[in-house]
């Protein structure tokens, strides 16, 4: 199973540095630059802790749907005999590996601190603290949230994967969107849910591409 899910895996991750996809790399880092430098981080961070608990359990549900959706298509195709349904199955865990791999190679560099979360609103304007370096932060916080990342790797292979499917569609959309509000609200900074949502995008939009080559066009 597993040499199935990161069957081109490395090919796939090289994806990453390709023109188009640099080019958004770029885009992530100059749109965090502006939303820290301009305050606004810290304005969203001080304008929306209020509603903390709102936000709370997409750090749970980020964990667990990313598993659970893999797993029930896999399934499903088990039962129904639909090898379609399997290669997309696998598809879709690998695009939720490689946004969640990318997003732990810049946290490993960037090192970026997260805002306070659980116990009173900070007063000290941290939205700034950067620990640029090898491994100076940890792998589980930081800049960009890998919750997001997932999420939308997730939307977005099931989006190009299932034309047909509108609600299944919008459903995971406005499941990922959730997560990345949530995010946003509670462990992390609204520029780490939007570069984890650039990341996420690029990610699905990689597998998709290579998955619609393998299932030869036909919808599912």
């Amino acid at each position: 199973m597993l040499r199935k899910i990161f069957r081109g895996f490395w090919k796939n991750f090289t994806g990453f540095f390709t023109i188009p996809a640099l080019l958004l790399h770029l885009l992530a880092i100059l749109a965090t630059y502006l939303l820290v430098q301009s305050g606004f981080d810290w304005w969203y961070y001080q304008s929306t802790r209020g509603i903390f608990l709102l936000g709370l359990p997409a750090g749970i549900i980020g964990f667990f749907v990313p598993i659970l959706v893999p797993a029930i298509l896999l399934l499903v195709s088990q039962v129904k005999k639909i090898k379609q349904l399997e290669i997309v199955a696998f598809a879709i865990a690998q695009a939720e590996v490689l946004a969640f791999f990318i997003s732990i190679i810049y946290k490993t560099f960037t090192g970026r601190i997260q805002p306070e979360f659980y116990t009173h609103l900070s007063n000290i304007d941290i939205s700034h603290d950067f620990n640029f370096g090898f491994f100076r932060h940890g792998i589980f916080w930081g800049w960009p949230s890998s919750h997001t990342a997932v999420a939308f790797a997730l939307a977005f292979v099931i989006w190009r994967l299932f034309p047909k499917k509108q609600l299944l569609r919008y459903t995971t959309l406005v499941y990922a969107l959730y997560i990345g509000l949530g995010v946003s609200l509670s462990i992390h900074w609204f520029s780490d849910a939007l570069v984890g949502i650039i990341v996420g995008a690029i990610a699905g939009t990689i597998i998709s591409q290579v998955t619609a080559k393998n299932t030869e066009g036909e919808n599912i």
